[in-house]
């Protein structure tokens, strides 16, 4: 009789190497899951897991009187609890989730489906919005996060007096700095009156503006009488500065300083006398 186990043993043989390269595989699989996933992270991220706060997100914001803030908390493993905002000041729920919570329609919670972000926006903030606000965690107890924001007023300002007198044919050279404002200005405009100077109306006129310094400087050579009138630095988001500039055709410049340097010593003389008048007076009675 014929034995057939030999065939059999032969048509199962490539099967049993088979299964047994994919239980080896399948072994050496399972032990990289279990060094990149050790038994610890299944708590960290299932479902008996707590919301903490993402350390790395800025806390100290400052902005200028107007422009638009944006405080940015991150929470990690949320689920189903809620994210507000309160104002530490008097304690006032601002937003509750995406909702907005107050009257002060300024204050507004953004978020994005599936991020960790919920991002408080200030809309024209004032000085008085200066504070510390928090990012509260429905857990229990209540976790928050504090963040500081400083709403500060930017001004500019042009070097030098409030007046300006320029002889004829000389340079009108003015300097103007943008001071507390925590970015850079995107432009500075300069104006003679309430227009826009303009390169184009006569030569001689430069502007170097230096955003990362926030100054700016107007060159005009040669100045003519008809360049007489009020310059104003205006930056994007600072409030601007004006100075009135006198072009002189005929006096000069020091003459008329002199000339009020004269009138107000003139005018200390006679103030001396009268004074020795009246005590004058006085010792005689």
């Amino acid at each position: 009789m014929k034995d057939h186990r030999g065939g059999w043993l032969r048509a199962v043989l490539p099967l049993i190497t088979f299964l047994s390269h994919q239980t080896e595989c399948a072994a050496k699989n399972g032990r990289s899951v279990v060094e990149h996933h050790p038994p610890s992270s299944y708590w960290e991220q299932g479902p008996f897991s707590q919301p903490y706060f993402d350390n790395t997100t800025k806390r100290e914001t400052t902005t200028t009187v107007g422009q638009s803030a944006y405080l940015h908390c991150r929470v990690r493993n949320l689920g189903d609890r809620a994210v507000s905002w309160i104002r530490q000041r008097d304690l006032h729920i601002l937003t509750v989730g995406i909702l907005t919570y107050t009257n002060d329609q300024r204050f507004q919670s953004l978020h994005s489906d599936g991020s960790d972000e919920w991002t408080l926006k200030i809309s024209s903030p004032q000085v008085r919005d200066s504070g510390i606000y928090e990012c509260q965690v429905s857990t229990e107890p209540k976790i928050s996060q504090a963040f500081n924001l400083s709403v500060v007023v930017s001004k500019a300002k042009i070097n030098g007096n409030s007046e300006l007198y320029i002889k004829s044919g000389s340079d009108i050279n003015l300097t103007c700095v943008v001071l507390q404002t925590p970015e850079p200005p995107s432009f500075i405009y300069w104006y003679k009156g309430d227009n826009v100077i303009n390169y184009s109306q006569r030569g001689g006129i430069s502007v170097v503006t230096e955003k990362q310094t926030r100054t700016s400087r107007l060159l005009i050579s040669k100045a003519l009488p008809a360049d007489s009138g009020n310059y104003t630095c205006a930056p994007s988001t600072a409030e601007s500065a004006s100075v009135l500039v006198h072009v002189l055709n005929g006096e000069h410049p020091a003459a008329m300083q002199h000339g009020n340097s004269s009138n107000s010593g003139a005018a200390t003389r006679t103030l001396a006398l009268l004074l020795l008048l009246l005590h004058a007076g006085s010792f005689a009675r």
